[in-house]
């Protein structure tokens, strides 16, 4: 079972993660202080040998090698030996679309999840551009039928009654697409490309929160220029007016935990939570993290203090003219995740 909070099965229950794939590399600022990396050395401590080479340390820091493992077959295939309903959260300790993994991995895990219609698998990339591009291959539902007759079906026979739609045109019900936005960058570049990916349920994870976001103004470039698209509500802007398409079904922001964390700014958190109430969009507010706030900046503030533009200032005189807070360190769970008194735990509407 895993404690992420956000991966809950239908009746509120732990999830679980899976993962078909190991490894990975950082890729934007949220990866700087991944707990992933941090796990995936204790585990090689541990005698997990299929971790070995995907981490190593610089300068006293654990980091990524890039080196990309899969898994073995038992891992692979667990989630079709399950048959209580349960939400999988995919590839905790990697990223099911890093560059350099082969597309037979991708299709193999597609696989397994349409033949396993019972489960709903959360998926959550930073490599935004290749998971578009994945979906838009000619051959794609051509690949996961070929993984899911030569390689599931024949192993487990009743299998061959689940019917597979090609995940192109007709998303998998149970599987869900989101991508990390720690900042407003990064949802400008990762945001237009899942709205342009079929899913039965698009989100982002803004987590850790670097920045403030404006989900109603993402940035999109076109051939034409640059337009500003609401990825709340749907609209697209084509320059002189717009349409209406796919939109976010789901929000999730977080502060980063760990030794080295940095303080996630409140005002950024609460701007993400007025947007998605306004637009009725599910928020869910998953930790401030290692730091917690105490309030605005005043003379008697001892804490850390945070400016608005997320510079934790060194003096007073650091400070911006308005919008600054003090920040405690006091841990993820002395921390918590009220955000002004509210537990915010919305999940979004599971696909019939």
């Amino acid at each position: 079972m895993t404690d992420i909070e956000w991966a809950r099965n239908v009746d509120g229950s732990r999830g679980k993660t899976w993962n078909p794939v190991v490894g990975c590399s950082i890729k934007s600022p949220g990866c700087i202080h991944c707990y992933a990396m941090r796990l995936a050395w204790r585990l090689i401590a541990m005698g997990q040998a299929r971790y070995r080479g995907t981490v190593k340390k610089v300068k006293g820091q654990v980091v990524w090698t890039g080196k990309m493992v899969q898994a073995p077959e038992e891992t692979i295939f667990e989630p079709l030996r399950r048959k209580k309903p349960t939400t999988y959260f995919v590839n905790s300790m990697s990223d099911l679309f890093h560059e350099d993994l082969p597309d037979d991995w991708i299709d193999l895990v597609f696989a397994v999840m349409a033949l396993s219609p019972q489960h709903t698998y959360q998926v959550l990339t930073k490599r935004s551009a290749r998971m578009r591009a994945y979906f838009q291959r000619p051959d794609l539902y051509r690949r996961v039928l070929f993984f899911a007759d030569n390689s599931l079906r024949a192993w487990r026979p009743e299998l061959r009654g689940i019917g597979i739609d090609d995940p192109a045109r007709s998303p998998l019900k149970n599987v869900w697409l989101g991508v990390s936005t720690e900042r407003q960058q990064e949802a400008n570049e990762r945001i237009p490309d899942l709205l342009a990916t079929p899913a039965a349920v698009r989100f982002i994870s803004a987590e850790p929160l670097l920045g403030r976001i404006d989900l109603r103004q993402i940035i999109r470039e076109g051939i034409n220029g640059a337009f500003v698209d609401n990825a709340l509500d749907g609209f697209v802007s084509n320059g002189c007016g717009g349409s209406y398409g796919p939109k976010l079904d789901w929000v999730i922001v977080g502060g980063e935990s760990g030794k080295d964390a940095r303080p996630m700014h409140p005002d950024w958190a609460r701007a993400l939570r007025d947007q998605c109430t306004a637009a009725g969009v599910a928020f869910f507010f998953k930790q401030w993290g290692a730091w917690a706030p105490v309030g605005w900046v005043h003379a008697a503030s001892t804490g850390a203090l945070l400016r608005p533009d997320g510079h934790v200032c060194r003096d007073r005189s650091q400070l911006a003219p308005s919008g600054n807070y003090e920040m405690a360190r006091l841990g993820k769970a002395r921390a918590g995740r009220l955000l002004d008194g509210t537990t915010y735990g919305e999940m979004p509407r599971r696909a019939a």
